[in-house]
């Protein structure tokens, strides 16, 4: 099959957004955004890198609705309205690229850093040996108040000229606490079964949606385990994902874990091979059964030859990588120029470090590969 033919480079449409291919770029933390969350000429960078690699769909950094949902250091922020110009230049570098880019909402709920933040965080129950006290418990009005955070965030970045924006529902973070019943023990109309778990993240679509629109894409991204002992499982996250399609969402990006699920978390290390790639695949065939929007897959997936048999054989639309374009930006128009060679990103997660030391996101092996051959 000739590159150009391939499924991985047709043009498709996610309610009125049309994609040149389908490679997405899935949303990560770069911690190169300001001291108060606002976009810096070093993140606009990274996006703009995106773009001209050939990337069909940008997912932004997961960027914080409200202060005390700040997750890590110099994450982007969507808080308040000072910060759309910061955002504006971002959308425009990318759209001057041809590229699109959707911003992530996101709230770290009871991984709230208060060091950072200067706020408790909040917690939809109780719990004990999740996070460090003090937290808030969320009261019905705290949870009126989320909701509307996340409408207005959306409405900030409909303003700053996103062409759409997705909800962070997986990964441990607030709305993803909703879900699981390893984090929610309510015992209220938001507690117990999965209609109620979901009915949080329900009335944040609901709030999205009234603020951008019915024309406006709003996508989730969303667990299909959370693997942790008594947590979503994945016929629970299939009925989650049925309530969300029937409420209007637009498209689902699945993946799965938490920070907290060990060596089952969403970032997992040495794919070296073929068959530990797409992780999450045949979560992704039973979603693609179960549902009718489009599906995008993230998780461990390098080959290109992997991702074009997961679109042919329908486990997934879209093809989600993160650590890959974090050492290759350039990766989708290498595959297009007929280079099939697998990702270079070998899975060791130092970009994290770097990123937890204050110096950013990059990719470490690549810098010191780079720092060799100058001395040779």
């Amino acid at each position: 099959m000739e590159v150009q033919m391939s499924e991985l480079f047709e043009e498709t449409e996610i309610n009125g957004m049309n994609l040149a291919n389908r490679l997405v770029r899935s949303a990560t933390w770069e911690g190169m955004a300001g001291q108060e969350g606002e976009v810096t000429p070093r993140l606009v960078k990274v996006m703009t890198d995106l773009a001209e690699g050939g990337v069909g769909l940008i997912i932004s950094s997961h960027a914080y609705v409200r202060k005390d949902g700040q997750a890590g250091l110099f994450q982007l922020g969507i808080y308040e309205d000072v910060l759309i110009k910061g955002l504006e230049n971002m959308t425009k570098a990318v759209h001057d690229r041809k590229g699109k880019i959707l911003a992530q909402l996101a709230h770290a709920g009871l991984f709230g850093n208060t060091r950072l933040s200067g706020e408790p965080p909040v917690a939809v129950s109780a719990l004990e040996g999740y996070a460090h006290p003090p937290r808030k418990v969320m009261e019905k009005k705290d949870i009126d108040a989320l909701v509307e955070a996340f409408g207005r965030a959306a409405g900030r970045a409909q303003d700053a000229g996103f062409d759409g924006v997705q909800l962070h529902a997986a990964h441990g973070y607030l709305l993803n606490q909703f879900l699981s019943p390893a984090f929610n023990k309510r015992e209220d109309d938001y507690g117990g079964t999965v209609e109620n778990r979901a009915r949080a993240v329900l009335e944040v679509l609901h709030a999205v949606r009234n603020k951008v629109g019915k024309g406006y894409p709003v996508l989730i991204k969303m667990n299909c385990e959370d693997f942790l002992e008594g947590g979503l499982t994945l016929q629970d996250s299939l009925k989650s994902g049925s309530l969300l399609q029937e409420a209007g969402i637009d498209a689902v990006e699945l993946s799965g874990g938490t920070f907290l699920s060990g060596k089952f978390g969403p970032s997992r290390g040495g794919i070296k091979s073929e068959d530990r790639e797409a992780y999450f695949s045949e979560a992704a065939k039973a979603f693609k059964e179960k549902l009718r929007i489009p599906l995008m897959l993230v998780g461990g997936i390098r080959s290109f030859h992997v991702a074009e048999k997961l679109v042919v054989e329908g486990y997934a639309d879209y093809i989600s990588m993160s650590r890959p374009f974090i050492r290759e930006p350039e990766l989708v128009k290498r595959w297009a120029s007929g280079d099939l060679g697998k990702a270079q990103c070998l899975s060791d997660n130092q970009c994290f470090g770097s990123g937890m030391a204050g110096e950013g996101v990059y990719c470490v092996t690549k810098k010191q590969e780079e720092a060799g051959e100058a001395l040779s």
